[in-house]
């Protein structure tokens, strides 16, 4: 046992560095010891001693210090106005563009779709316009909140014909979907029937965004 001892001691390397700071900082004189507390009275003397030290290193003047602070609160004061600017500017664009998508839904559909549902697909299709999702996953994701009960993976079945229109550039014509169910009330559709009619409105609300980008 004691040889084991003997050869673990034989392999211990020297402290590093670090550990003699830490050492050292342990063996300091406690009054030379930061203050972790700065409501006790002995504290009072430190700081003032750092502030004395501060400004005997003449680093800057005082008026250099008034001006320079100035300077970058000012840089500050400019920075706010143009981010909040630029923030209200894309909302309003955002605000317009889903306004007139709701009016372009409304011309074309509002004679078989109830408004709100116009209104809740164009809101979404404005939301995910430009995010980095497949043409599918768009499409379904502008009708799944008027299809709550409808799984993503069998909509994105019913999606296909349209995602491929949009990927080949050959336009489908969501018109001619509303006219196979004649002129039946929106609550005598099936929920199948509903849901293509409403993945073919999603359809033409994508192309009529990417229309006003174009225009814009």
């Amino acid at each position: 046992m004691i040889n084991k001892i003997n050869n673990s001691d034989t392999f211990s390397s020297s402290p590093s560095q670090v550990e003699l700071d830490f050492l050292a900082a342990l063996l300091e004189p406690e009054d030379a010891s930061y203050p972790w507390n700065p409501a006790d009275a002995e504290s009072e003397a430190y700081f003032d001693q750092l502030e004395q030290q501060f400004h005997s290193d003449d680093l800057w003047a005082e008026e250099e210090i008034t001006r320079r602070s100035q300077d970058f609160y000012s840089q500050l004061d400019a920075l706010w106005p143009e981010t909040a600017n630029a923030s209200d500017s894309k909302t309003h664009s955002s605000r317009m563009m889903m306004e007139n998508l709701q009016e372009a839904l409304q011309a074309a559909f509002a004679s078989a779709v109830p408004q709100g549902w116009l209104n809740r697909i164009a809101q979404k299709a404005t939301e995910i316009f430009i995010s980095q999702q497949s043409i599918g996953e768009q499409l379904v994701q502008c009708v799944q909140d008027v299809l709550p009960t409808w799984g993503a993976e069998d909509l994105l079945v019913l999606a296909r014909p349209y995602a491929y229109a949009m990927r080949s550039g050959e336009p489908q014509n969501p018109q001619a979907v509303m006219t196979k169910f004649g002129n039946r009330e929106w609550t005598a559709l099936s929920e199948v029937e509903q849901a293509k009619v409403s993945l073919a409105i999603s359809y033409y609300a994508l192309t009529q965004l990417n229309s006003f980008q174009s225009e814009s």
